[in-house]
């Protein structure tokens, strides 16, 4: 490593800034889109489908996350319809879950790159990039030796990721939280469970493996996670819930293993409705058969998606999502639902 310190506080100088849905009303801005063509009036058809699933009282709307809009100045937008009671389940990959949210949560930041940077530069300076943000590796090293201590202070056993990312909000509940009110604390504070389905495709990843090394070498029994009690809870939560709505942004696996659950409870004998209401923001293709890419049609001949109250949105997701969160936020119909507080189910 030829980390050069000076450099590396240049490069590192620009906090990247979460924007605050409740500080600016994006109701007249979706409005007039509404009149308007293109993605700006899907932008605005799926403002009004997300505001439909908050408003109506029966409906337990889940918010599912891919990508890395959380580094990029969104984190707080989710964390904060979590906190207002627009979401009762969180879907997510494991780095915007642990590498993004847990890591600031730590007090560690992310930055704004400042023009191109050879990435070999970078690399020298300990420098992760994505695209035009950059994460200090040192410090998220750090987080992957916190994930280490929290799991050997735990039972070894099996865990859902819901189980795990519930004892992290714990954690930090416990006064280990350098930043107040992350995603993690906030759901575990309001009863929301998080669902990491690859939940080791991310910084915990490196944790646990040190963990389950550490304890084999030692000849102790060592944590693990279960994948099948992931399924197995939120579909457990489908069911109780009835009535559901999905705000998906991006896609991949939080996107299908979300749907799936429609499938799962029918094949466990349950007359599960298909996802009532559904808005997917993404900018993949649809024509290579992926599932990013897949349309919110193309899950309705799968059973998991009603295509009443359906919108996609092909944009880059920090430049809507700030406008359909605020939006719905000053519209207010989240004052009027109750919590459901889903976690009440696995205590």
């Amino acid at each position: 490593m030829n980390a050069t310190p000076n450099r590396k506080a240049e490069l590192l100088s620009k906090t990247v800034e979460h924007v605050d849905i409740t500080s600016y009303d994006a109701r007249p801005i979706i409005d007039s889109m509404r009149k308007m063509s293109f993605s700006s009036r899907d932008t605005a058809r799926a403002a009004d489908i997300l505001a439909m699933a908050i408003a109506d009282q029966t409906c337990s709307p889940w918010l599912i996350l891919a990508g890395s809009t959380s580094a990029a100045g969104c984190m707080h937008v989710y964390r904060d319809m979590v906190k207002l009671g627009m979401v009762d389940v969180v879907v997510a990959t494991g780095a915007s879950i642990v590498d993004m949210d847990f890591f600031e949560a730590l007090g560690f930041k992310h930055y704004q790159a400042d023009g191109p940077v050879d990435d070999n530069v970078l690399r020298d300076n300990y420098i992760d990039r994505i695209y035009d943000t950059y994460i200090d590796e040192e410090q998220l090293q750090n987080c992957d030796h916190t994930i280490l201590e929290i799991a050997n202070r735990l039972e070894p056993r099996g865990y859902s990721s819901r189980e795990f990312i519930w004892e992290m909000g714990k954690w930090l509940s416990e006064g280990n939280a350098k930043k107040p009110g992350s995603l993690i604390q906030t759901a575990y504070e309001e009863g929301v469970p998080i669902f990491c389905p690859a939940f080791v495709d991310s910084s915990a990843g490196f944790g646990l493996v040190k963990h389950q090394k550490e304890r084999a070498a030692a000849g102790k029994p060592y944590l693990m996670l279960d994948a099948i009690a992931d399924f197995r809870e939120l579909t457990d939560i489908k069911i109780a819930a009835g009535t559901t709505g999905l705000f998906m942004v991006g896609g991949g696996v939080p996107k299908n293993f979300a749907q799936d659950t429609v499938v799962c409870a029918e094949i466990l004998g349950f007359e599960a409705e298909m996802h009532k209401y559904a808005v997917q923001i993404t900018v993949a293709d649809v024509r290579d058969g992926a599932c990013s890419s897949s349309t919110l049609q193309e899950a309705a001949s799968w059973g998991k998606v009603n295509t009443t109250y359906e919108q996609m949105v092909f944009a880059e997701a920090t430049t809507v999502v700030p406008l359909i969160a605020s939006d719905a936020y000053h519209r207010g119909t989240w004052k009027g639902r109750k919590k459901r507080r889903w976690a009440k189910l696995f205590a």
